[in-house]
């Protein structure tokens, strides 16, 4: 190279060192993914060796599941006690959502918010779009509730769910309903929605004469409660935050 040589440096890094950094694969098995057309940016199957991307700013899917790139993006899960209200500094002071986020240094939020009687599911992260994404109900994002509810519940009341009832500010359905349990003088029952109506779970069933007792969020799009007990939290594993960023990027294409 002479000292005259203005060329520019290549922008960006390649591929195959981003999806290595970020823990998909070696880079030799990335290539391979790249010669067979498994990996896409912004959306396009690219197949050259040679292509250079943005970390901060492209946007990367192999086999269709959403890659992270950006390291100083936090995702955390929640299993909410009850008598804890859905935010990080509670005015009145009632037990508020900081303490469980103590351990990490980023400055975490909550994605949509749980009642203080009801316990769960519920993400903390410090990404502003996927939160915008996950929580607006103009993209629907399912919801997983397991309801103890007073009273024995019937067939018919489930059927009365799944097709829908009037409630004062409109009418919802759920989009699945089922009784799980029916002994003695309550029963538990599977909801899943898609709606972010306030406390929608319990006028739900409050109005078809079952007022509920104890509410679980079990699931929240692609994520699972699983095992994690009551009153922790933990990172997203990776296969966990593939499949929350494939389903905001998808829901949010969708949107515009």
């Amino acid at each position: 190279m002479t000292s005259d040589d203005t060329t520019p440096a290549p922008e960006g890094i390649r591929l195959q060192k981003a999806l290595a950094n970020a823990g998909v694969a070696s880079r030799r098995v990335i290539e391979q993914y790249i010669v067979e057309g498994r990996i896409r940016v912004n959306g396009r199957t690219v197949t050259e060796l040679g292509t250079r991307i943005d970390p901060e700013n492209d946007l990367i899917d192999v086999d269709g599941t959403a890659v992270q790139l950006d390291v100083s993006k936090r995702y955390v899960m929640l299993n909410k006690p009850t008598g804890v209200v859905s935010t990080m500094k509670d005015e009145n002071g009632r037990p508020d959502l900081r303490r469980f986020t103590k351990d990490w240094p980023e400055r975490l939020y909550n994605v949509g918010r749980l009642d203080a009687e009801t316990s769960g599911l519920l993400i903390l992260t410090n990404d502003g779009d996927l939160a915008h994404v996950l929580a607006h109900p103009s993209f629907g994002v399912t919801k997983v509730y397991i309801a103890k509810v007073e009273g024995r519940v019937t067939a018919q009341t489930i059927a009365t769910l799944t097709r829908g009832i009037e409630l004062e500010d409109g009418p919802i359905a759920a989009d699945k309903a089922r009784l799980l349990d029916s002994s003695g003088d309550s029963s538990l029952v599977e909801l899943t929605l898609h709606s972010g109506r306030n406390r929608i779970v319990r006028r739900m069933m409050a109005a078809v004469g079952h007022p509920v007792i104890d509410l679980v969020r079990r699931q929240f799009g692609p994520l699972h409660l699983g095992t994690l007990p009551v009153g922790k939290a933990r990172e997203l594993t990776k296969i966990e935050r593939g499949a929350l960023l494939t389903l905001s990027r998808q829901d949010s294409r969708e949107n515009e």
